[in-house]
C-alpha cells in the first residue's frame, strides 16, 4: 500500500465532498499540499537559510529603486468609497532580473499618525493564494467588494487603524505576482518562497525607506503557519551577514499548519467535541488509526471515511456558516462588515479582474484567481524547530485560533503548542472586545495563545471587530483586554 498519511486520506473524502458545494479555497489548497505528500517526509532543517544567506549576500539582487514609490501610489481605485484618507501603493517588485521574476504588492498607510506606527506584513497561505484577494479584500484591509463585483464599502475594522499594511502575492505565479521563466513555477517551495519573499523585503524597503527603521512583524493564516516562521528565520539569519538588517519584533499566526502529526489529531478531536462525529465513530479512531504511523489500517480508513460522511456538506473553514449558493453579481447591494457574504470570492475576483482595476493598481494584466496550482517542490511535515529557533531569538510570537474552524481547528493548535512544553505563565481566561468575550487567551513562556470567539479559518472576515481587539493587543505588547469596553 502507498504510504499516504492519515491525513491525506482525510482530505481526499473531503474535497469529493465539498468541492460541488464550494469554491476552492485557500483551505482546499491546504489539502491538496497535505494530499500530495507522505508521511515520511524528512522535518525541517535549520542549516539551508544559514548556507544560503552566507551566498545570497555575496550577491544579493537590490535594484535602484528611485522613483518607483510615486510611480507606484494609487491615485483612487474604481469603485472606491468617498472619505479615503489614506496612502494606498500597489505595485511589482523584481526579485529575479535573470528570470524576470517579480512579485506583486498592495500598501496601505495608517490613517492615523502612520510615521508612528509600526510595518506589518500578511501573507496568506494555500499554498499559492492570494494575500491581496483573500488578506486585502476580504479580511483585514480597508476595502470589501460589494456584490456587484465593480464597488467597494469600508471596512471600519481594517488593520491599518493600528498599523501600515503590506500584503505580499506570493510566490511567483500568484494573482498578479509572475515569472517571464514559466520553468520557475515548477520549482516552487517552501525555501524559494522565503527566499523570494526576503529579496522583495529588502528591495521594497529601499522603495519606502523611511520604514527600514521602522518595528516590523509578520502576520498570515492557514499555510503561513510555514511562510511567516520561515520568513522570520530567513530574516535572522540574514540580519547576521547584511548590512540591511531589517528591524523583525515579532509574528502571528493564525489557523496555521504548524505540525501535521498534531494538525489530524486535533481535526478528528474537534470533530466529535463539535458533535459533527458519533461516539461509535469517534471511539474507532481513537482505538485504531496511529497518528505517527506510515502504514494506515483498513480500520483506520474505514473510520476515517465515516468521520467525514457523519460530518457532511458543510464548510469545514467555518462549521457553523452558510454556504454559497449564487454566486452571480447583484447589483444595488451595499455590503457590511458586520455579515460577512459567503460568496464574496466570487465579488472580488469579479473586481480584480476589471481592467480599470489592474490598470489603478498598476499590475499587469492578468486572469487573476485567488489560488494557482503548483507542484510544491518542498513542504516539512513540521515547522516546531524553527518555532522553537525563534522563541531562542527572542522574537515575540503570538498563536490565534478562530474556534469555529475545521481545517485546522483550535484543538490541532493547542496541540502544536503542547508539543514545545512551554511552561504558562498567565493562566487560561477570557479576553473582550468591546463588551462581549471575544474569546480566551494563555500566556506561554515566550508564546501567546489566543482563540477568536466565533471565527472560521480566515479569523478577520468573520469577526472583524475581535481580529483587530487582538492583532492591537499584539503590537503593543500586551494581552487582550481583559475586562469589557477596553477593545474595539
Amino acid at each position: 500500500m502507498k504510504k499516504l498519511s492519515l491525513y491525506a486520506c482525510l482530505l481526499t473524502l473531503s474535497l469529493l465532498i465539498f468541492l460541488p458545494h464550494i469554491k476552492a479555497s485557500q483551505a482546499n489548497k491546504l489539502d491538496e499540499l497535505i494530499l500530495s505528500r507522505s508521511s515520511h517526509n524528512p522535518p525541517v532543517t535549520l542549516s539551508w537559510a544559514e548556507e544560503d544567506a552566507l551566498k545570497m549576500h555575496s550577491a544579493a539582487y537590490v535594484a535602484p529603486q528611485e522613483g518607483l514609490r510615486q510611480a507606484d501610489k494609487i491615485v483612487t481605485l474604481p469603485g472606491q468609497p468617498h472619505g479615503v484618507n489614506f496612502d494606498q501603493y500597489s505595485g511589482h517588485v523584481t526579485v529575479d532580473p535573470k528570470t524576470g521574476r517579480s512579485l506583486f504588492y498592495y500598501f496601505v498607510e495608517s490613517p492615523h499618525n502612520s510615521s508612528a506606527k509600526p510595518l506589518v506584513l500578511w501573507l496568506n497561505g494555500g499554498p499559492g493564494c492570494s494575500s491581496l484577494g483573500y488578506g486585502a479584500f476580504e479580511e483585514l484591509g480597508p476595502f470589501r467588494v460589494n456584490s456587484d463585483g465593480k464597488t467597494l464599502f469600508h471596512n471600519k475594522y481594517a488593520w491599518n487603524e493600528v498599523a501600515n499594511v503590506l500584503f505580499l502575492e506570493s510566490p511567483a505565479g500568484v494573482g498578479f505576482s509572475y515569472s517571464n521563466t514559466t520553468s520557475d513555477y515548477d520549482r516552487s517551495g517552501d525555501k524559494s518562497t522565503a527566499k523570494d519573499a526576503y529579496v522583495f523585503l529588502i528591495n521594497w524597503l529601499e522603495r519606502f525607506p523611511e520604514y527600514k527603521t521602522r518595528e516590523f512583524y509578520i502576520t498570515g493564516e492557514s499555510y503561513a503557519g510555514h511562510y511567516v516562521p520561515q520568513l522570520a528565520y530567513t530574516i535572522l539569519v540574514n540580519n547576521k551577514f547584511s548590512q540591511q538588517s531589517i528591524n523583525l519584533k515579532g509574528i502571528a499566526i493564525g489557523n496555521a499548519l504548524i505540525d501535521d502529526v498534531t494538525t489530524i489529531k486535533g481535526i478528528f478531536d474537534y470533530f466529535w467535541t463539535h458533535a459533527l462525529n458519533s461516539d461509535q465513530t469517534h471511539h474507532l479512531i481513537k482505538k485504531y488509526c496511529d497518528f505517527t504511523s506510515e502504514n494506515i489500517s483498513a480500520a483506520c480508513i474505514n473510520a476515517t471515511i465515516s468521520s467525514i460522511l457523519e460530518k457532511g456538506s458543510i464548510d469545514s473553514s467555518n462549521i457553523y456558516a452558510p454556504l454559497c449558493y449564487d454566486s452571480s453579481l447583484k447589483n444595488g447591494s451595499t455590503g457590511s462588515v458586520y455579515d460577512f457574504d459567503p460568496c464574496s470570492a466570487y465579488y472580488v475576483e469579479a473586481y480584480l479582474n476589471r481592467p480599470e482595476v489592474q490598470k489603478a493598481l498598476h499590475a499587469k494584466p492578468t486572469n487573476w484567481t485567488h489560488c494557482s496550482g503548483f507542484d510544491w517542490k518542498d513542504s516539512p511535515t513540521t515547522i516546531l524547530p524553527i518555532i522553537e529557533y525563534l522563541i531562542a531569538s527572542h522574537i515575540k510570537l503570538w498563536i490565534y485560533s478562530g474556534d469555529t474552524d475545521a481545517t485546522v481547528p483550535v484543538t490541532s493548535s493547542r496541540y502544536s503548542i503542547n508539543t514545545l512544553r512551554l511552561p504558562i505563565q498567565v493562566d487560561w481566561h477570557p479576553w473582550y472586545s468591546g463588551n462581549e468575550v471575544g474569546g480566551y487567551v494563555v500566556g506561554y513562556k515566550a508564546v501567546t495563545f489566543v482563540t477568536v470567539r466565533g471565527a472560521g479559518h480566515f479569523v478577520p472576515s468573520w469577526q472583524p471587530a475581535r481580529s483587530l481587539t487582538m492583532i492591537s493587543s499584539f503590537l503593543s505588547g500586551t494581552l487582550p483586554p481583559a475586562s469589557p469596553y477596553d477593545g474595539f
